[in-house]
């Protein structure tokens, strides 16, 4: 006999495959290599770069906005890449980015956003939509 708990948990966990198996692609931050960033920048797509250091406490407090874009169905054909900032010092030098917690939107290979160091999910999500 099966009990209702046991009857409710798997009823549970059923729908909550059919639910993630239908869930919409999402845009994921992609570790940044220049053949990568080259190719969606020649492909014409709208990009966006994260500079990033885990030890960066102003990074950290990016990453709900930057989150929230990457789970928003309009940006899946947005080509996100996080740059490490203490591993990929040509890849700065590339975008001219000195500082982490540096955020580029490019369209194309055109820049047409660049903030360095906000913290306000408001004025993140102005600057990223900009890569719409």
């Amino acid at each position: 006999m099966i009990s209702r708990r046991r009857l409710a948990v798997s009823a549970f966990l059923f729908a909550s495959a059919i639910l993630y198996s239908a869930a919409p692609a999402r845009a994921a931050e992609q570790s940044f290599t220049p053949q990568a960033f080259a190719a969606a920048q020649t492909a014409g797509k709208s990009i966006i770069v994260h500079v990033y250091a885990p030890w960066c406490p102003t990074c950290r407090a990016q990453e709900p906005a930057v989150q929230r874009v990457e789970a928003d169905p309009k940006y899946v054909d947005v080509a996100m890449f996080r740059v490490d900032f203490d591993s990929q010092k040509s890849a700065l030098r590339t975008l001219k980015a000195n500082r982490q917690s540096t955020i580029i939107v490019f369209k194309g290979d055109k820049e047409v956003g660049r903030s360095v160091g906000m913290t306000d999910p408001g004025e993140i999500s102005a600057l990223l939509s900009k890569a719409l």
